[in-house]
């Protein structure tokens, strides 16, 4: 019997995974507000399994949310080491970026009552500010960044780059803020 609960529990974190990952990809495509079934589809689950794992879309956003944080923590901890400090912060602010385009509509979302919501923004500060700063360190190290960057201040302007309006879609933000980091190396 424990066999069997062992190998029901993998598959029930698989099929977490695959909507957290096909919730990301929809939410950036249509916002948190999307159809719950196009989130199923792209899951290749059924609405059921959907509302099994994640009763309400509150539920679902959050989850989202936490995993993309937790994700690109651990992305700069792989990173860290590398001995191209450039390529590894860039390597991290693209995954920022998509990070920071997936939260399209979550402003809307934030105005909820719903406690969890409240806790992403501390929980984004808590764990990507030092995730970033651990790439500026190493790169301030190497003798390649300018060491007055500060990893809250770029971050910030890294977010303000990527407010997505009419005129100024993902392409212009990912443009911006290659030019952005372009100018914190000191052999730019």
């Amino acid at each position: 019997m424990p066999r069997e609960t062992g190998a029901r529990e993998a598959g029930a974190q698989r099929t977490r995974q695959a909507l957290l990952t096909a919730a990301a990809q929809v939410f950036v495509e249509q916002g948190v507000n999307a159809p719950i079934r196009a989130i199923a589809g792209r899951a290749q689950v059924g609405l059921g399994t959907v509302y099994r794992h994640f009763p309400d879309r509150a539920e679902l956003v959050i989850a989202v949310y936490r995993h993309q944080i937790d994700e690109c923590a651990a992305l700069a901890s792989e990173l860290a080491d590398s001995p191209d400090s450039r390529g590894a912060l860039s390597r991290w602010v693209d995954s920022f970026v998509e990070f920071l385009v997936t939260k399209h509509g979550l402003g809307a979302a934030l105005q909820s009552d719903d406690a969890g919501f409240h806790t992403l923004h501390s929980l984004m500060l808590d764990k990507l500010v030092p995730a970033c700063g651990l790439l500026i360190d190493a790169a301030v190290a190497r003798g390649r960044m300018d060491p007055s960057v500060n990893a809250y201040v770029l971050m910030r302007a890294i977010g303000n780059l990527c407010i997505l309006g009419p005129g100024y879609e993902q392409e212009d933000a990912r443009a911006m803020v290659v030019r952005l980091l372009a100018g914190c190396w000191l052999d730019a």
